[in-house]
């Protein structure tokens, strides 16, 4: 059958307005939006001025400041081996008691990245990325603090606390980590109380904020911060020693004794 060219355009019009309207595809981030994503936040941390490499680490004396200048310090040659802890001579950088760092960019060649042998103060300092962890609090009494600056990459912890006394941690920014703190789970002489106080944090990742001890008295008190999963302090019951294993007693608490919570929403 033939039809003219009037009638088979008036056909196909027809037959047009009788099909269900197209079902437009919404698709998840592309790789590439997804890379444009991790360097947007890695956007945070900020230009180095220039490059120092050390082959040992640096010590910061007892109540001394050092001032990096914006600058990014490695070691060289490289130290870093994933999750094997290798001790304090593999840090970037050793603070004796009551010293400070600031403004310090700290690369991916370290290992252990800050050690603070007694008392601290670490000022917007970044990690590019983060070896076996960024920091080692072991002050036997009183308050390090942590202000400002941030972190990306740490498959575990990024903070241990291994001491005694209070951590504080005010407007950090953690980016893929396993947690932000976590007291000693098995360390020798093992035991507490070990206090942090997270102020004004932003943490985007799968892990919790803080992760403490109930046995020996741990607090986690979290203020105005954000986790883009809602995770934020997590109780352990502690070992000394490294005999057997800190088990995980409950995820997410705000008992309001060995965790208290407040101002706390996803990112």
């Amino acid at each position: 059958m033939k039809f003219s060219l009037p009638v088979a355009v008036a056909l196909w019009a027809a037959v047009a307005s009788a099909l269900p309207e197209p079902v437009e595809l919404i698709e998840g981030p592309t790789k590439t939006q997804k890379e444009a994503s991790l360097v947007a936040r890695q956007a945070k941390v900020p230009p180095s001025s220039g490059v120092e490499n050390s082959k040992t680490a640096i010590t910061v004396k007892a109540g001394a400041s050092f001032d990096g200048k914006n600058k990014r310090y490695e070691r060289n040659p490289k130290v870093c081996q994933g999750q094997k802890e290798t001790g304090e001579k593999d840090a970037m950088f050793i603070i004796e008691d009551g010293g400070s760092l600031s403004n310090v960019i700290i690369g991916a060649s370290q290992a252990e990245g800050v050690h603070c042998r007694g008392t601290c103060t670490i000022t917007n300092v970044w990690w590019t990325k983060v070896c076996e962890d960024a920091a080692t609090f072991n002050q036997k009494s009183g308050t390090s603090k942590v202000i400002g600056g941030g972190a990306i990459g740490a498959s575990d912890k990024v903070l241990q606390f291994n001491g005694k006394g209070t951590v504080e941690i005010t407007d950090f920014y953690v980016q893929d980590y396993g947690k932000l703190i976590r007291s000693c789970g098995d360390c020798e002489g093992n035991g507490g109380p070990r206090n942090v106080v997270i102020t004004g944090v932003t943490a985007i990742g799968k892990g919790p904020l803080c992760g403490i001890n109930q046995n020996y008295g741990d607090t986690c008190t979290i203020k105005d911060s954000c986790q883009s999963q809602s995770k934020g302090c997590d109780i352990y019951q502690g070992v000394t020693n490294h005999k057997g294993e800190s088990k995980k007693l409950k995820s997410n608490a705000n008992d309001g004794k060995t965790c208290k919570v407040s101002g706390f929403k996803k990112c």
